[in-house]
């Protein structure tokens, strides 16, 4: 007896990235990495760490110099498309992952644990003075800055905001640039800095919730509560977890195995922690603290990860960052005395609040100076927030760009004040031994040429970063 039977209905393929498309992404990623390296060596030898080049590569390549010089030029490039900029948005993000938990691997957690007090009060002040100063200024500016359809009270409170933020990826990138990671003060900013961002993007929350006239109570509750659930999850679960897996790779000797579960790992961290409406950048930080407490064999064979991503990855990231900006609004000199005031407040907020906060904390005047200066850097985070004030109708195109300008300042500034800081604080013990941590590990075969090598290139880097690292 014949049946008949209906076709069950196929889905279409998905279509693939249209030719044109591929093209522009390889040709937008391929210059921008090209002019960020370019830049960031000519940063290095100004003194400047390379992050200050990279910061610029999409100033020059974006609407401020590309776009007023060559406007078709600017557009064959850079299309006015959000699915093409989303693309190489994309690329960026997952460098900027990878570099947050990467730094996340070289915190010292014992140290952070034995100077919690100085870290949390340090963070405090830090945080609560730039963000006074940015309210009491936010209500005095001309009210020609303030878009009409916002109150002055709420401009205030989102220009405080943006100015009590510390910017994780820069400060990471600038240590590591300036082989500062691994010195107690390089340890103490990452944990302030981590502290201020998460505090930030709460209040960012907030201030956005009263912008857009919503009752968000209870997402901000959920923020805060997620906050603590996630710390607590980490702690009891995901450590043991961690160590177990990495443990299996290390018994094996298998580098790449070992590479590949760490960005794993980072990977689901951010995962979870956007999935709770956190910042992605701050599940990849602790999934990096997990990895650093693992065996000390586990950062070495790490090294090459490292090194990928702060030679492309995170280049490529800070570039994309800067074609955000248009800083040629600055010829108004309105906008520009604006600009300058604000960035005052800024700075002096910053290192005013971390030298409140180290008062308490033991801390010499010297390393007082060079925790202020890692933590003035706002970058790419004061970006991104400007970024949200501006599509929220918080902020003008004018004060957009004042803010934008105080990003990119303060992480320039950074370098040069930790140069000279760092030039009267003396190396301990303690971080010798978390320097040679990072170290790749010597042959084990019979090889004792090799290993001698091995050990007479350790020793060189070694003495090369100490030389570094004092600011030689």
């Amino acid at each position: 007896m014949p049946t008949s039977t209906l076709a069950a209905p196929v889905a279409a393929p998905v279509v693939a990235l249209p030719a044109h498309g591929l093209l522009l992404l390889l040709l937008q990623a391929g210059l921008l990495l090209l002019v960020a390296l370019v830049l960031g060596r000519l940063a290095a030898r100004a003194h400047l760490p390379a992050v200050a080049g990279e910061l610029c590569a999409g100033v020059l390549l974006g609407p401020t110099v590309l776009g007023h010089l060559s406007p078709a030029l600017f557009d064959r490039l850079l299309p006015a498309s959000a699915t093409q900029f989303h693309l190489l948005d994309a690329v960026g993000q997952f460098g900027v992952i990878l570099l947050v938990g990467v730094t996340g691997m070289e915190v010292d957690l014992a140290l952070v644990r034995r100077r919690r007090g100085s870290t949390l009060s340090i963070a405090t002040a830090g945080l609560l003075l730039p963000l006074l100063l940015g309210i009491g200024l936010g209500s005095v500016l001309p009210a020609s800055l303030i878009p009409h359809s916002t109150s002055r009270p709420v401009f205030a409170l989102f220009l405080g905001v943006a100015l009590c933020v510390s910017a994780m990826p820069v400060i990471a990138k600038t240590l590591a640039d300036m082989n500062l990671t691994h010195r107690n003060v390089g340890q103490l900013v990452l944990a302030a800095a981590m502290v201020d961002d998460v505090v930030g993007w709460l209040l960012l929350s907030v201030v956005s919730a009263i912008a857009v006239g919503t009752n968000r109570a209870g997402s901000i509750l959920w923020s805060i509560g997620s906050t603590v659930i996630v710390v607590t999850v980490v702690r009891v679960l995901g450590g043991p977890l961690v160590r177990r897996v990495m443990a299996r790779f290390e018994r094996r000797g298998d580098d790449a195995g070992t590479i590949s579960a760490s960005v794993v790992i980072m990977l689901l961290g951010a995962a979870a922690a956007q999935a709770l409406h956190l910042e992605a950048m701050f599940g990849a930080f602790l999934a990096g603290l997990l990895i650093g407490v693992c065996a000390p064999g586990v950062l070495a064979r790490l090294a090459p990860l490292r090194q990928v991503v702060l030679a492309v990855l995170a280049p490529l990231f800070f570039a994309t960052a800067g074609l955000r900006i248009d800083l040629t609004l600055l010829r108004s000199p309105v906008v520009l005395g604006t600009a300058l005031l604000v960035l005052a407040a800024a700075v002096l907020g910053k290192l005013g609040g971390v030298y409140l906060g180290s008062r308490g904390g033991r801390l010499g005047p010297w390393e007082t100076l060079a925790v202020g200066a890692g933590l003035n850097s706002r970058g790419v985070i004061q970006i991104v927030i400007a970024t949200a004030g501006l599509s929220l109708g918080v902020l003008t195109t004018a004060t957009f760009t004042i803010v934008i300008l105080v990003a990119i300042t303060t992480s320039v500034m950074a370098a040069p004040l930790l140069r000279v800081a760092m030039q009267h604080i003396e190396h301990t013990a303690e971080e010798e031994l978390r320097l040679s941590e990072r170290l790749l590990p010597e042959p084990t075969d019979s090889a004792a040429g090799r290993t001698a090598t091995s050990t007479a290139d350790h020793s060189a880097d070694s003495t090369a970063d100490r030389s570094v690292s004092r600011g030689a």
